[in-house]
């Protein structure tokens, strides 16, 4: 690791702009979690285009604080309102509503404001060393490296998509198919182009990603007259600050929980396209094996552990992305667009090439968990009335106009649009059909690099498929894959087993 540029980029964080764009984004991603039907992913969806005009060290600075706050602002309706204002925060919902009707709205929104913060700076610390030693480790990466690594990462959507196996394995193709079309790099032949001069160059990854996680929401909201969910006994009641302060005691009892569930988001965030949601349940999970029916009645590990979880992820996706160029999960997919904007390669080279804006992209993650904490806290006595307020309509239009010109403003023409809008509705289809989009997403940013390593590899081998199992490293993540693949497999045989007449 290169000290010295990790501390020239700390320094830098903290001077004026780079700072102020850090904790604009903070308080917008608390806001933008806050609202139902809003995410992270639809709001970086929106500003990686509008980051194309700005400087890379107040650009990326502003996406990090939107990054790290925005699962943690979908805890404020959870608990209120038991409306999850992102899909991490659906389990906050169940034990938080719980305490909120019992008048401990403020002490639950304390625990989720301080689990949030702990495992977040966990995950932040596992980013900033973790990421250059394996960029530096990456660096001896050979094409059958980076092809076994790119075929492990498909395959643990599949392997993790825990009940959905074959709609993760569906989703996956598509996204393959997706990504083939334009111009074979190794033959220069158009493939599915149909004849549209357009689709030559393959479809623009930035459009694509605001169809599926911006305008499908517009769509969701416009097909459904889901009425707001009424506010219900004490989550009206005022939440006063020294409420949200947990003694010592409490947090005490709940440090086991932070600590098992940040390192289960770590090391859910690391493999490449698992997603968050794995890591929240499985941290629900160990806290229902302890506690029982306890959960569900207003129990504090019931805040903790998904939130804790959820906010783990979050750095430690960007591991795979900026070490290795492969994203960790979706909403990380969206920082390789803005990479990509701002003219930096993701992968082994970007810690090399460009040190300042690595190390500073890494810092921030530390300095935005940090910042989180205050003004969190400062925010959930404003948040709880701005979430009541915004009617359905204008935030529809309104995510609409800002898709609309993103997709836009990526090659100024309207074939942008006309891909957002596409993939808008194809978005709006996997929601219905419950198809998850990470397997999607993960196979359409990974298939030319597996396309281009295969290529590569039997070029070096002279067209000899033995060659990936004789490199030790690509033989070993060969062999991660089959289990990944044959384990919904074993667990449905294992299963089936369990419940089999005696």
């Amino acid at each position: 690791m290169d000290y010295s540029a990790l501390l020239a980029a700390g320094a830098h964080a903290f001077s004026l702009w780079p700072l102020l764009s850090l904790l604009a984004g903070v308080s917008l991603g608390l806001v933008v979690g806050s609202i139902p039907g809003l995410n992270d992913t639809i709001t970086l969806a929106v500003l990686v285009p509008i980051t194309f005009a700005m400087p890379s060290d107040i650009a990326f600075p502003l996406l990090v604080g939107v990054y790290c706050s925005a699962c943690f602002g979908g805890a404020f309706p959870a608990i209120l309102l038991k409306i999850p204002g992102t899909a991490s925060s659906v389990l906050t919902a169940v034990d938080g509503h719980a305490m909120a009707q019992q008048g401990r709205a403020g002490q639950a929104l304390g625990i989720a404001t301080y689990s949030s913060t702990f495992a977040g700076t966990l995950s932040a610390v596992v980013l900033i060393f973790f990421a250059p030693m394996l960029a530096q480790y990456a660096l001896r990466f050979g094409p059958a490296e980076y092809f076994a690594l790119c075929v492990l990462g498909l395959s643990t959507v599949v392997g993790m998509g825990a009940g959905n196996a074959m709609k993760s394995a569906l989703a996956c193709l598509l996204g393959l198919l997706v990504a083939m079309i334009g111009m074979s790099p190794e033959s220069g032949y158009p493939r599915f182009t149909f004849g549209n001069f357009w689709l030559y160059e393959g479809l623009p990854l930035t459009p694509i990603l605001i169809g599926l996680f911006g305008l499908s929401v517009v769509f969701e909201m416009l097909s459904s007259e889901r009425s707001k969910a009424r506010d219900q006994g004490n989550a009206e009641a005022p939440i006063r600050f020294a409420d949200m302060l947990l003694p010592w005691s409490l947090v005490r009892r709940l440090l086991p929980t932070w600590l098992n569930a940040a390192a289960l988001g770590n090391l859910v965030g690391v493999l490449p396209g698992a997603g968050m949601l794995v890591a929240i349940y499985m941290a629900y999970e160990r806290v229902r094996r302890k506690f029982g029916e306890r959960c569900g009645q207003g129990l504090p590990e019931g805040i903790a552990a998904p939130e804790a979880a959820n906010n783990s992820v979050v750095a430690s996706s960007m591991v795979p992305l900026l070490s290795l160029g492969i994203p960790g999960n979706s909403t990380s997919a969206l920082f390789l667009g803005a990479l990509l904007i701002q003219g930096l390669r993701p992968g082994p080279s970007l810690f090399t090439d460009t040190p300042d804006i690595a190390y500073l992209i890494v810092i921030c993650f530390l300095l935005a968990n940090l910042a989180m904490f205050p003004l969190g806290l400062l925010l959930a006595r404003i948040i709880p009335n701005l979430i009541r307020s915004v009617p359905r309509p204008l935030l529809a239009a309104a995510i609409a106009c800002l898709c609309f010109t993103g997709a836009f403003a990526i090659g100024n023409s309207v074939f942008g649009i006309s891909v957002a809008l596409a993939f808008g509705v194809i978005g709006f289809l996997f929601n219905r059909l419950q198809v998850p989009l990470s397997p999607f997403i993960l196979a359409l940013v990974l298939a030319p690099v597996i396309e281009r390593a295969f290529f590569q590899s039997m070029s070096l081998s002279g067209g000899s498929v033995a060659y990936f199992f004789t490199q030790p490293l690509s033989a070993a993540m060969l062999l991660f894959t089959l289990i990944f693949m044959v384990w919904p497999l074993g667990r449905l045989i294992i299963r089936r087993r369990r419940h089999a007449p005696g």
